[in-house]
């Protein structure tokens, strides 16, 4: 593959001529922690920095006898969870508690400062991080590296601090975007966990409603049914005028959808609730439908909000396992649970209020989302010198 002007081919990929590609133990030592026992933790004292810690966990258990100095952690210190889950606890974390001691499975990084900026530094570990799980040994979901191979890994590094802390900087700008856009979706589902709290259980009613809300089972407003089965040769897994009706599965994934249908066997107005493994997944369908396997479907018999009702079933609604094995719930099991019913036109103001609520969260989802997506690119183009910032 010819390789741009200004640019050379190298163990880790193209980059530019003047870049070098660097060890981890060319720019960093790795310090382990202690495995502290459980009758040495004590209730007060220097907390322990265990891998939940990291992923912000308050649980601390603390220690109070003589250590080794190496083992402390202060605030702003980066470290590396060579043990952990992928995605998650596995990789690099900059320690934003008080000064704790470093329990095992996590190394405290001591950078060359003359030689990286910690602030890049960070952020080529988290581009690093994917390689690393790749190559990491273990299950699936945990993996752990050992030293030896984590030091042997390698990266490109631009050959001035002044153009790594550039990087750091525009990298960091985009994870504080991130971070906002996190802590405010998280305010907004507080607020709709809240109005739910108030709205689905009538203790908030809204002024122009004052009828009187009744109690009612699932069997006295709904035709309950299960899925069963399809005739696969008239589906297919995309929609078009042939196949236009969505076919829903008792998946939790996309929202159950498993295809698309020539034909439908509910019609729009019903709700379908996963019936098998998890319990009582509510998803209102305002368009025609065809339902297979074990998931079950409630159409209404009375006029009533299908959004309203399965805001209820979601999250006002316990349902309790009746089998053995793998849950499942039947349709008589569903029909006897009850749901408390004001009348219709207050069921649809409460439902608009909740879909606003959503409508909001979905959008902000999506900034979320591409956020990220920016993100994960200026790191494939910053981090191999592909756009050069000085």
């Amino acid at each position: 593959m010819e390789v741009r002007k200004g640019y050379k081919q190298t163990e880790v990929g193209v980059i530019p001529n003047d870049w070098n590609v660097r060890r981890i133990d060319d720019v960093c030592k790795l310090i382990n922690g202690r495995g502290f026992k459980p009758f040495e933790w004590k209730e007060t004292g220097l907390p322990i920095i265990r891998i939940q810690n990291l992923n912000g966990s308050d649980d601390f258990n603390f220690f109070t006898g003589i250590y080794d100095k190496k083992l402390e952690v202060e605030t702003g210190q980066l470290l590396f969870a060579w043990s952990g889950s992928r995605g998650t606890s596995f990789g690099p974390h900059v320690w934003q508690g008080s000064l704790g001691l470093l329990n095992y499975h996590t190394w405290k990084i001591q950078i060359q400062e003359t030689v990286i900026s910690k602030e890049f530094y960070l952020h080529a570990l988290r581009f690093l991080t994917a390689f690393i799980e790749g190559k990491a040994h273990g299950a699936a979901a945990l993996v752990h590296v050992q030293k030896w191979e984590m030091e042997s890994f390698q990266f490109p590094i631009p050959p001035t601090l002044a153009e790594q802390e550039t990087i750091a900087e525009a990298l960091s700008d985009a994870d504080a975007l991130i971070e906002a856009l996190e802590q405010l979706l998280a305010k907004k589902r507080q607020v709709k966990q809240g109005a739910m709290q108030e709205l689905l259980t009538g203790k908030r009613r809204l002024p122009e409603f004052s009828k009187r809300w009744e109690t009612k089972k699932l069997g006295d407003v709904f035709e309950i049914t299960a899925g069963g089965d399809f005739d696969p040769t008239q589906a297919s897994d995309t929609q078009d005028e042939h196949f236009p009706y969505p076919i829903y599965s008792n998946a939790l994934t996309n929202k159950g959808l498993y295809g698309f249908s020539s034909y439908n066997n509910h019609q729009a107005g019903s709700i379908t609730v996963t019936a098998r493994g998890t319990l009582g997944n509510a998803n209102y369908r305002n368009h025609d439908f065809t339902a297979i396997g074990r998931v079950i479907v409630l159409k209404p018999t009375q006029p009533l909000d299908g959004r309203f009702i399965s805001e209820f079933i979601n999250n006002r609604i316990d349902f309790v396992v009746e089998s053995t094995g793998v849950p499942q719930l039947t349709a008589p099991q569903i029909s006897k649970y009850e749901i408390l019913f004001p009348e219709f036109p207050e069921q649809t103001a409460i439902a608009e209020i909740l879909s606003d609520m959503d409508t909001e969260i979905a959008a902000l989802e999506g900034k979320l989302s591409k956020a990220q997506q920016v993100k994960q690119g200026m790191m494939q183009e910053l981090l191999t010198g592909r756009v050069r910032l000085v």
